[in-house]
């Protein structure tokens, strides 16, 4: 297919068993992350002939023959964003083109075939839409939407698959910091790699999450709450953390986040702290920053803030970075520039703030 395909036509049929309306305000008043789901989905499948079957439809598990492709191959993408409910009761998405757009550059490098992004965009609205209701209130409360592309053809063989099925399917999400905003403890990994030259870091496939599963758990056994990989050839330079982008404060006033070096994913939350701080007169460069600058920074005071964002936790103050042998400490609060990126962002999502870049797409 090409980015040229023709818009997906959506059909719609709506549930005829909601989950009650008592159940769901007992969701909403402790929305946790990723486990409670809303009353419908969408569905579109794709063979060589182009995309068709696209419907809003209730919520239901997938059967899936035991030699669906996927399963096998991992020839599998996603995507995160969040729907948010203003004071005013409206309701808003935020970049939903942006997230679109990383899907048909994460389809190119898995073999999978191009959604038109208006098409994207046209489902997460037809989501939203019909679950409404499921949109929690207050506080940093949001409804996360997952929107997602796998091998659906029953077949196994290593080529690309010649059917495919797209599906939206969305979770009511609480606070990510439910007593408030915390540092995060960091465990350098020296003997895993997220990514390499030529691979998938760049795009946001299944199989990057499955193989940084052991390097977290090793970060847990040792006391830390996230991993950071470094690069695959050298072994020197910080890329991310298993699904966070990172930001190095210095004491100048500068800022700096790890170039986009094809194997680090091009995050949509980077990409906006990048324009917000430099709409605060903050010096933002992206370079490639070792793990020796990363260290010998805080020791020294050069580096005095670091955090790492991503959809899930938006701004996530990092207060220890720990390695066999040695650990260097960032403080225990949340540093004052961390907590002005956060804020500016955040603002910009719950309508208390100008969307100057216009970034929020109203649904509702």
């Amino acid at each position: 297919m090409t980015a040229t395909a023709p818009a997906l036509e959506f059909s719609t049929t709506l549930t005829s068993n909601p989950v009650p309306v008592e159940r769901r305000s007992q969701v909403l008043a402790n929305p946790g992350f990723g486990t409670n789901f809303t009353d419908h989905m969408v569905t579109a499948t794709w063979t060589p002939d182009g995309w068709h079957d696209a419907e809003l439809r209730p919520y239901a598990p997938l059967a899936l023959d035991p030699a669906t492709a996927v399963l096998h191959y991992a020839q599998a993408i996603f995507e995160g964003l969040k729907a948010y409910r203003r004071d005013d009761g409206s309701i808003w998405v935020f970049r939903p083109r942006a997230n679109g757009e990383r899907m048909l550059r994460s389809a190119a490098r898995m073999a999978l075939p191009e959604l038109p992004v208006e098409s994207f965009v046209e489902a997460i609205e037809l989501l939203v839409r019909a679950d409404a209701d499921w949109v929690p209130s207050g506080g940093e409360t949001s409804l996360y939407l997952r929107p997602f592309m796998f091998a659906s053809e029953v077949f196994l063989g290593v080529r690309p698959a010649k059917q495919v099925t797209f599906c939206v399917i969305a979770s009511p999400a609480g606070a990510y910091f439910a007593s408030g905003v915390q540092p995060v403890d960091i465990w350098l990994s020296s003997d895993y790699t997220r990514a390499a030259p030529g691979g998938t870091g760049a795009v946001k496939c299944a199989g990057n999450y499955a193989a940084s599963l052991v390097a977290q758990q090793e970060a847990i056994e040792h006391g830390c709450d996230q991993v950071c990989f470094l690069d695959a050839v050298e072994r020197k330079w910080v890329e991310e953390l298993g699904g966070m982008n990172l930001y190095f404060v210095h004491a100048n006033g500068s800022i700096v986040t790890p170039e986009l070096t094809g194997s680090i994913l091009e995050g949509i939350t980077r990409d906006s702290i990048i324009t917000l701080a430099a709409d605060r007169g903050y010096k933002v460069d992206e370079r490639r920053i070792s793990i020796d600058e990363w260290r010998d920074g805080v020791a020294s005071g050069d580096i005095t803030e670091v955090f790492a964002c991503g959809t899930a936790a938006v701004v996530t103050p990092i207060g220890r970075l720990a390695w066999e042998g040695g650990e260097v400490s960032m403080g225990a609060e949340p540093g004052p520039v961390t907590q002005e990126i956060r804020a500016a962002l955040l603002d910009v999502q719950y309508g208390r703030a100008d969307d100057a870049h216009g970034w929020m797409h109203r649904i509702a």
